[in-house]
Parts: C-alpha cells; structure tokens; sequence
C-alpha cells in the first residue's frame, strides 16, 4: 500500500517539477550574466625573440636595447673591445717576432731582438735565439687564435641573451606567486626547522 502511494506522489507531482524547472530556465534566459575574466590577457608577439636576436646579430648591444635593457650594452661592448684588444696586441707581437725570424733567415743581425752594444754595434750573440723566435711565434699565434675565439663566443653570447631575455619577457612574473625559505624554531626541543614555502595570493 505504501509502494502505491508513493507511486501516486512521484506521478502527481513530476509534472509540477518539469513546469518549475521551464520557469528557471526563462528566467536565467532573461538576464544578461557576463563572467569577467580574472586573469589579464596581455598579447604577445611571437617575433620579439627573432627580432632581437636579428638585431643584435646586426649589431652587438642592439638586441639588449630592443628589449629595454640598457645596462648590458656597455658590457657587450666591453668584452667584445677586450676580446678585440687582445687579438690586435696579439697580432703585432707575432709580426715583431716574425719578421725578425725572417731578418736573421736572411742573414741579417740588426732586428730589434738581436741587441746592440754601448756603441752600438751589434752582440757577438743574439738575445733571443732563432729558436726563441719560433716558440714566441707559436705562442703568439696560440694567443691570437684564442683572444679571435673568444671574441666570437662573445658575440654569439650576445646574440643568445637578446634571444632568451625576449622570450623571458613574454612569461608573467606575478609578485602573488613567491617562493621564499622558512624558518621556524621548534619550541618543544629548542631545534630549528628548514624548509621552502610557496606562497600563492588571491
């Protein structure tokens, strides 16, 4: 007997639901709801990191101003000049040492290594011998090939942190997201806890 009443009231009263049900669907029809986006939505251009990489392939420093950071261009500038220094200071010593090797191949005693007496005349013996010449020459060009290397890597540094600094620029750095170390004493044994927290702001 139960059973049929209960069937009774769910039949009787469907019905009355499905029509309540229509009533809310027409009222939320009516109303304009607009949910508004919390996070910003900030365009990106995905040619930034080329152009500043093509910019500052063109040239050195140029990438770093592109993307508005003016302090790295004189520090380009100084290791590249640096890099240029040392190839050139490399460059004449090698060719002082080169062409004195080639004075004593021809059968000359006058080059600049060979030395001079009180009066001037030329030492029975050179300062630095032919083999000194060769070994400096070999350092020398040792030298000028690395300071070369060096200034290349420099500039192809140059041309990577254009490229890499535009792409970090397009990543949201948000002062509601932080990660910092924590402290806390521990005050049942006196002890101190260690461990890093991540902290997240609505």
């Amino acid at each position: 007997m139960q059973n049929k009443l209960l069937y009774c009231l769910v039949f009787f009263l469907l019905p009355f639901l499905a029509v309540c049900q229509d009533e809310n669907d027409d009222q939320l029809e009516e109303r304009n709801v607009v949910i508004q986006d919390t996070i910003l939505a900030t365009s990106i251009d995905p040619l930034s990191p080329s152009r500043a990489a093509f910019y500052s392939a063109i040239l050195p420093g140029l990438g770093q101003a592109y993307n508005k950071k003016y302090w790295k261009i004189p520090v380009v500038y100084a290791a590249l000049g640096t890099g240029i220094y040392f190839y050139i200071d490399n460059t004449n010593e090698y060719n002082r040492y080169r062409d004195a090797f080639k004075s004593r191949l021809a059968g000359f005693d006058t080059d600049e290594f060979w030395g001079t007496d009180a009066n001037g005349d030329p030492l029975p013996s050179p300062i630095i011998s032919e083999d000194g010449l060769i070994r400096a020459q070999r350092t020398l060009r040792r030298n000028r090939e690395i300071s070369l290397l060096v200034t290349l890597g420099i500039y192809v540094l140059n041309i990577i942190d254009a490229n890499v600094d535009a792409h970090l620029l397009q990543y949201n750095v948000d002062e509601n997201l932080a990660v910092k170390p924590h402290f806390k004493l521990n005050e049942l044994d006196a002890t101190t806890n260690l461990g890093l927290t991540v902290d997240f702001k609505f």
